[in-house]
């Protein structure tokens, strides 16, 4: 019997979790590991033997080359992401906002008159010709912004020259725009649901969450205004859309159960924990809004429990990130979110295009540029070619340098399958886009948070297991 590498973790006093590069992953207790790393196979339980041989820790000896094929076909299936170069598409058409939050990471304009940061008809014809050029089968557009809305017009001519060009493409083609849902015309709506354009807003929770943080420029109360489009959306999406996402401020993050409910209360049937990042008016009002890693993962441990009691009562409810956590550790199929790939997804999964044609890998490169740091700027649509843009010098730096499996620290780390690396992030936190794992806030978030799923696992119940693979398989939990 041989052994094969493995990294791993203490996950409490009496248990370590063992992981591979193929994402394979047991929790040994103590004895059976130290009987393990002796190589004393004798004294490991069949069991827990035939597992660690099914999960290729260990193989016969006459079986080593198989067992090397197998972990190299299921690394090849965690990496697929690879194969599709690049298929989320993200455009700023404007970054006037007729709201204005103040942890905006867009740093958007206040004000809805001035058109001088909207994205003009020639900028938009480039952009659409740029994107059906890459390989990817499939093609999502995102509106982004400020308030896309408010260049509604540039918005139809993309998403109707989109369709054109695909008869030729015959791509996978979605759409989708991000929307306060604050100020959305009959004539909007109609054009949205009649050429499937999904829509994503936002929610923190209750008026006085959403209000305190959200203050509308057209009308007194900008959780008002929202749950009144947000009711006209579902007369014409259905109960299904619009989706909604979570921004946790100083305000809400001690009443997550609370946002919880009001998110089920409102028709919600999932929710993304999603903590303040780095980037423009949440920098400025940093004080006012932010709080430590340690708070914000002791919330979320808290309302993770408070969601999966949730659905062990019969509501099923999704905790989103958790959700991408699990499939990453339970399948061994690629999940399509940017922050948590290796090498990075910035550029290779998504891309972003500002509203003067800038390209940058993800939609924090933009931000940064929108404070005047230009550092991950790939091209511009109106003076650069495709192979320019996707396959020019900062491309090739950001993924040599986004492998957690050759990064200090990240190597011999145990959940590296599940995690991943953000090298825009690292440069905003040290400097440098590989970053210092001993004081990175992306590192500690994601590692606590791993952590903790690990743990539910450990615990082996039933229930929990059904309600986890309801979360990945979307689908209500069968009673």
């Amino acid at each position: 019997m041989k052994l094969l590498p493995f990294d791993f973790d203490r996950i409490d006093i009496n248990h370590i979790l063992i992981t591979n590069i193929s994402g394979e992953s047991s929790i040994m207790d103590k004895i059976e590991f130290e009987a393990l790393c002796n190589e004393d196979f004798e004294w490991i339980a069949d069991t827990k033997l035939n597992e660690l041989i099914a999960k290729n820790f260990l193989t016969p000896d006459e079986s080593l080359a198989l067992s090397i094929d197998l972990l190299a076909n299921k690394l090849r299936s965690r990496k697929d992401y690879l194969r599709y170069f690049t298929s989320l598409h993200m455009i700023v058409l404007t970054l006037r906002c007729n709201c204005m939050c103040s942890y905006c990471h867009a740093s958007s304009k206040a004000g809805i008159d001035d058109k001088s940061y909207d994205m003009d008809e020639l900028t938009a014809r480039n952009t659409v010709d740029i994107i059906f050029l890459s390989p990817s089968p499939s093609i999502k557009i995102e509106f982004q912004g400020g308030e896309p809305t408010l260049n509604f017009d540039i918005l139809e001519f993309i998403v109707l020259y989109a369709e054109k060009l695909n008869q030729k493409y015959k791509k996978e083609l979605s759409f989708v725009v991000c929307t306060n849902l604050l100020d959305l015309s009959d004539y909007q709506l109609d054009f949205l649901f009649k050429h499937k354009v999904d829509v994503s807003t936002s929610c923190d929770g209750d008026k006085r969450l959403h209000d305190c943080c959200r203050k509308s420029l057209v009308s007194e109360s900008a959780y008002d205004t929202f749950i009144k489009n947000l009711k006209r959306c579902r007369k014409i999406y259905g109960e299904d859309g619009p989706a909604a996402l979570l921004t946790v401020t100083r305000n809400n993050l001690g009443s997550l159960n609370k946002v919880i409910d009001h998110y089920i209360e409102l028709g919600f049937n999932n929710i993304f924990i999603r903590s303040l990042n780095p980037y423009g008016y949440a920098v400025d009002n940093k004080v006012q809004l932010g709080y430590s890693v340690e708070d914000f993962v002791f919330a979320y441990r808290k309302a993770l429990a408070y969601i999966i009691d949730i659905n062990l009562q019969g509501k099923f409810f999704v905790e989103s990130y958790a959700t991408i956590l699990l499939q990453r550790i339970l399948t061994p199929f690629a999940t399509g979110f940017v922050d948590l790939q290796s090498p990075t997804g910035a550029g290779i999964l998504g891309s972003i295009y500002y509203y003067n044609g800038d390209v940058y890998p993800a939609d924090e490169g933009r931000m940064l540029a929108a404070r005047g740091d230009k550092t991950f700027y790939m091209g511009n649509v109106k003076q650069s070619s495709y192979n320019d843009i996707f396959n020019g010098k900062l491309i090739h730096k950001i993924v040599k340098n986004s492998c957690v499996e050759c990064m200090p620290i990240c190597e011999q780390c145990a959940y590296k399958s599940y995690c991943g690396a953000d090298p825009i992030r690292y440069y905003v936190e040290s400097g440098d886009i590989i970053g210092k794992r001993y004081n990175s806030s992306f590192c500690e978030k994601n590692k606590a948070i791993i952590e903790e799923i690990f743990r539910y696992l450990n615990m082996n119940d039933p229930k929990i297991l059904k309600v986890f693979w309801s979360w990945i398989n979307r689908k209500p939990l069968e009673v």
